[in-house]
């Protein structure tokens, strides 16, 4: 057994996917690992027995690493690498870090590789009833071919031109400038025999309404791939007015393009049934300023082209919706009480059946025989653990890589009531050694999203590694959590600050009546939406000794002429010009006067979804206010803090700025910085 620890962090082998080989014989587990000079983690592909007979056995070992791992009807296994072309030949000019296609044999031997692919290769998948496989890649608007997309990168490499074009929205995507390449769908036929230098079929040709019209880079965000490899399912952005795009699902097949939905719904994750006569698929309903968002399963029979929301009766958001064998069921997860449980809706009878209790699922792999399932569950007491769901809900863990794990902590749930009766949840998490008379302080942690729920283990966001130094760490689904029915989203919908802040308060005064934990020494904390809320508690209470701002909103005006994703604010607040009342009172900026407590801000400079602005902005106004604070920058990473060095140096910025702010040490600088 592994001790969870800040020193052996980064060490732990990290699960991140899942795939059921169509035998159902053999499990292929994602698993991030350090690489061998410790400075980023790569992911590698693992096997396991699906009857958890047997260790998990590595399967590739490259420093490129392997992702999107896809079975052929045969089990060969393809999946896409930044791996050397064992021929020896160069990457082609302007090739991409994941610019390959590979195929590991059924029986073993040398992974050889299948397509190259110099703008790199986003996704894979692969028909389950013939040889074909369907990958996302990234092609150069006007070139028809791989070598003619390789030529024109040389060119551009050459003449050291590195501009781009844009004609529409959206300009970059999360961590990544989009274009001058856009993604489109190519086809691979005879996958299992082909040779680099096969030439895929153009699925999406770069033509008049094709998706590099629109300007999104997102256009094949997501799609599914018929049994006979014959028809792709899509999704596909169009834009319906300035600065307004819909995810529209759309068929492909020998007939040309059609659209399946056309109700003004975002469409994703679709899936092709087993007979191939239906899509199912994730429908979510973007909300206005007066309504809230939600999300729905939505199926469609090619046939009749009857499409339209199924299972509408239950009260959360579904996701990771998958068909059942015989293609009469269909699994899906959805966040229900601060747990993410498997459900099973019968096709037939129209009936929902929870089949899970305890745990967050994720990577639903339906038997072939129809009984039950594989998946990974996590909670805050474990990271992903590969398990069998049987066909009543009993869940057996199987062999994983990293685990066990021994925490230093414990997990406990708690709840209290909100001033109007409202139930607000929450996790626990308290060091070993608090007791009454060693009461630990306390860390008020607020999740992202909004739309979101402490849930789920986090291997970016640990409450483990605060409570090894001696914290408590309180993790609360406050107004806008998922999980908890449409009202307790509804709830804030379009407010956010003080109805938000009065939820968080309500569940921390219910902790803090324990006497194992210290009410005179507290700290909140939070990254991206629980950023903007410690932002705005910061302008509005003096009750903490210290707040953690990382990768917050602080003027929601100038975030949304800077965020990579404007349109997704507008549906709970309008415009700035439309409706600027709601985005002034909703600013945290519009505080800054009152703030007294002392904050650490931090940001990454490739964050395109907040902006480094609004830490920028931020921190200049806590300088002129004379506020206490330190800004950790990292220039070179995004919403999340990725690499191995600095996120380890992340934890220690923040706990030293806890341990002299909260605890009256003296304030270390770490070492590196």
């Amino acid at each position: 057994m592994t001790s969870l620890s800040l020193d052996g962090y980064t060490s732990i082998p990290r699960v991140t996917g899942l795939l059921l080989s169509p035998d159902g014989r053999r499990l292929v587990l994602t698993v991030q690992s350090l690489s061998r000079d410790a400075t980023r983690f790569v992911s590698a592909l693992w096997e396991l027995d699906a009857g958890g007979t047997g260790a998990p056995r590595r399967l590739t070992w490259s420093e490129g690493g392997e992702s999107s791992p896809a079975f052929l009807p045969d089990g060969s296994l393809v999946f896409r690498s930044a791996r050397p072309d064992p021929t020896g030949r160069p990457p082609a000019a302007g090739g991409s870090a994941t610019d390959g296609l590979w195929l590991l044999p059924v029986g073993g031997g040398e992974a050889r590789p299948l397509l190259r692919a110099p703008g790199g290769i986003l996704d894979v998948a692969a028909a389950r009833g013939a040889e074909i496989v369907v990958v996302r890649a990234l092609r150069f608007p006007g070139s028809v071919g791989s070598a003619a997309d390789a030529e024109l990168a040389r060119r551009r490499a050459e003449a050291g031109v590195t501009g781009v074009l844009h004609d529409a929205w959206p300009l970059r995507w999360w961590d990544r400038e989009l274009g001058p390449r856009w993604a489109r769908l190519l086809r691979l036929r005879d996958a299992g025999s082909a040779s680099p230098a096969s030439e895929p079929e153009e699925i999406t040709p770069d033509a008049a309404g094709s998706l590099e019209a629109t300007g999104s880079a997102e256009d094949q965000g997501a799609f599914a791939v018929s049994p006979d490899g014959e028809v792709v399912v899509s999704t596909w952005a169009r834009a319906t007015g300035p600065g307004v795009r819909r995810s529209e699902l759309v068929l492909i097949g020998a007939g040309g393009r059609r659209t399946l939905s056309r109700d003004g719904l975002d469409y994703g994750r679709p899936r092709v049934s087993p007979d191939g006569r239906r899509v199912l698929a994730l429908a979510t309903d973007p909300g206005t300023p007066e309504r809230p968002q939600s999300v729905r399963l939505w199926l469609c029979d090619l046939g009749s082209g009857e499409a339209g929301p199924v299972a509408g009766e239950l009260d959360v958001w579904p996701d990771e919706a998958e068909w059942s064998a015989d293609g009469g069921a269909i699994y899906f997860t959805a966040d229900l009480d601060m747990q993410r449980p498997v459900f099973r809706y019968d096709l037939s009878s129209r009936r929902v059946e929870r089949l899970t209790a305890a745990g967050a699922f994720q990577s639903l792999c339906p038997a072939p025989d129809g009984r039950g399932l594989l998946a990974l569950r996590t909670s805050w007491s474990s990271p992903l653990e590969v398990v069998r769901i049987g066909p009543d809900g009993e869940v057996t863990g199987l062999p994983t890589p990293g685990l066990p794990l021994e925490l230093p902590s414990t997990v406990s749930a708690i709840h209290a009531a909100a001033p109007d009766g409202t139930r607000i949840p929450a996790w626990l998490v308290m060091p070993r050694d608090a007791s009454p008379s060693h009461p630990a302080p306390l860390v008020l942690w607020i999740h992202g999203g909004p739309f979101s729920s402490w849930n789920a283990w986090s291997w970016r966001w640990c409450p483990h590694l605060l409570a090894e130094r001696g914290y408590a760490v309180l993790l609360p689904d406050p107004a806008l959590s998922t999980g908890h029915g449409a009202a307790l989203v509804g709830r804030a919908w379009g407010e956010w600050g003080d109805r938000v802040m009065g939820d968080l308060f309500a569940v921390l005064d219910a902790a803090l009546q324990r006497p194992d934990l210290d009410a005179s020494r507290t700290a909140a904390m939070g990254g991206s939406f629980g950023g903007y809320m410690a932002a705005w508690i910061a302008g509005h209470s003096d009750r903490f000794r210290a707040i953690v701002d990382h990768a917050g909103l602080w003027s929601l005006e100038q975030f949304h002429g800077t965020t990579d994703e404007a349109e997704g604010w507008e549906h709970q607040f309008g415009t700035p010009e439309s409706d600027p009342r709601r985005y002034a009172q909703a600013s945290p900026d519009r505080s800054v006067a009152a703030i007294r407590t002392p904050m650490l801000v931090i940001h990454g400079g490739r964050d395109f979804r907040v902006p480094v602005s609004e830490a920028l902005r931020l921190w200049n106004a806590l300088q002129r206010h004379g506020v206490p604070a330190q800004l950790l920058y990292f220039p070179d990473e995004n919403h999340w803090v990725l690499t191995p060095g600095n996120g380890r140096l992340w934890y220690e910025t923040v706990l030293a700025f806890l341990d002299h702010h909260v605890r009256g040490e003296p304030l270390r600088r770490p070492d590196l910085l």
